[in-house]
This record gives C-alpha cells, structure tokens and sequence, in this order.
C-alpha cells in the first residue's frame, strides 16, 4: 500500500438535473471541446504569418466544418467503439447502440469519422485535404483534454493498481489504490500535444502541409499506447497477445500514418518564405 492515497473527489457526473433532462459533465466536455476549438481554428486561419502562400479556407468555411466535425466525432466515435470494443453484445442489442448517454465513445472511431468528415467537407468547399487534416490535427487536443477530465470526474478509464503516492482509490474499482490514467492522458494527449503542435504552427508548420497533422497523429499514437501501460483495458477484452491492449493496437496504425505525413511534408518545399506565429 502507498504510503499516501488520495480521497477521491465526489463528483457528481450530472451537473444539473431537470425531472427527466440530465447535463452530464461528459456532454460539457464535448461542448467545450468543439467551442473552445472552434474558436481556435478560427484564430489560426486568421493569422496570415502562419500561412505564407498556403490556401486556408475562410472564416465562414470554419464555422460551417464545426457541424460536420461534430457529426463525425459522435458517429465514429459511437460506431467505432460498437466495431472495436464490443461487437458481439451490440450484435445481440441493436437498439443499445442509439444510448449515446450510457456511455461507450472510442477516440480513435471519432477519429475516423472526422477525417470522413474533412475529406466531404473539402471535397465539398475545394480546399486542399491536408490542409483540413493540419487545421483538426491543431485544435483536437483540446477536445482531448476536456474528454479526459471528464472521464477522470465520471471515475472510468482507471488505471492500474500502484503505490505510487498520487493514487486514487476510485468507486467501483475496488479497494485497491489506482493511477489516474485518466489524467496522464490529459496531459499528454491534451495538454503536450497542443504545445507541441503549436511550436510546430510557429516554426512554419502550416506551410509544409500534413506536418501538423502527421504530428497530432504520431503523438497522440505514442502518447496513448504509453499511458496504456498504466490503464486497466476494457474487461471484456483484456488484454491481448505479448500483452498488447486494444488502445495499443489501434494506436500502430496512427503512428504510422504520422510517420508518412511527417515525411511526406519534409520532402516537398515549404510555401511561402514568411515565419513568425
């Protein structure tokens, strides 16, 4: 046992309740994400010394991509987490799979659906891909960071038995003292990875398209498969061969997509010869 446990804070995952109608902290997680990020897109297209000679889409272009990221973000992320981490129960109970409010959103299926999403939408507007995929790999931290306090406050997503002295013992998981893996990957994924992708932003990032974007998925890929060395996996699937975890595993294939966009984006001659953020 370590030395010090810390009491677990009683947060309530309903903020407000209504008779029937509940705002749920998660919901406000997903709220913030997408305003707070929207309003950060906003300010990037905005700023002309990030683009050089760059084609960004326009600030009402911006606005209008909200609807469909936040269209892709709930139907990937449901659908994704059906497909991956529980097909067969889903198979038996179709009608669960509409219950968004009772929990059960994958990341890595709401990744996917949004760059569904971005593809349709610059298909749709012509503005170039990976443009799109730089301006989302920029602003999804955010939303990331939300997520994660929010899994932390609805005590899910714990981590795995320790004595390390900032554990927490959380409600349903036992007596025994936990990481809160939950918060590393706030700061990793959320916190990190916005800094990184900004120093990325301030160096030219914008003008070697898909570098931004390449490095939102290579690290958050690192990120995640790090921290699933502290985090229990879902109990339904456990853990997998030479102990891989399915975040792991679905994790590879954003490595090495990043790994491409990164070396995609260095080999062809940056736009533009402004620098400065």
């Amino acid at each position: 046992m370590p030395v010090l446990v810390l009491p677990f804070p009683a947060i309530d995952p309903v903020l407000i309740e209504f008779g029937p109608f509940a705002i749920r902290w998660y919901a406000l997680a997903y709220i913030a994400g997408l305003l707070i990020g929207w309003r950060y897109m906003r300010g990037l297209v905005a700023r002309d010394s990030l683009w050089g000679g760059t084609p960004r889409p326009g600030l009402v272009d911006v606005d209008d991509f909200v609807v469909y990221a936040t269209i892709g973000t709930i139907l990937g992320g449901r659908l994704g987490y059906v497909l991956f981490y529980a097909p067969g129960y889903y198979l038996q109970n179709p009608l669960d799979i509409l219950q968004v409010w009772s929990g059960g959103m994958s990341f890595h299926g709401g990744f996917l659906g949004v760059v569904v999403a971005m593809v349709v939408f610059a298909w749709r507007r012509g503005i170039p891909i990976w443009t799109m995929f730089d301006l989302a790999g920029a602003v999804a931290p955010i939303g990331l960071f939300f997520g994660r306090l929010a899994n932390f406050i609805n005590g899910e997503l714990w981590g795995r038995v320790t004595d390390v002295p900032w554990a927490f013992v959380f409600p349903g998981a036992g007596p025994e003292p936990r990481h809160p893996s939950q918060l590393y990957e706030a700061a990793l994924e959320g916190l990190l990875l916005l800094l990184v992708t900004r120093i990325g932003l301030s160096r030219g990032g914008f003008r070697r398209p898909g570098l931004v974007a390449g490095t939102f998925a290579l690290g958050y890929g690192l990120s995640r498969s790090f921290v699933e060395l502290f985090r229990v996996p879902d109990a339904h699937i456990g853990y997998l061969q030479f102990g891989l975890t399915m975040g792991i595993v679905l994790s590879l294939p954003m490595i090495a997509a990043g790994l491409f966009a990164i070396l995609r984006a260095l080999r062809r001659p940056a736009t533009g010869t402004d620098s400065g953020a």
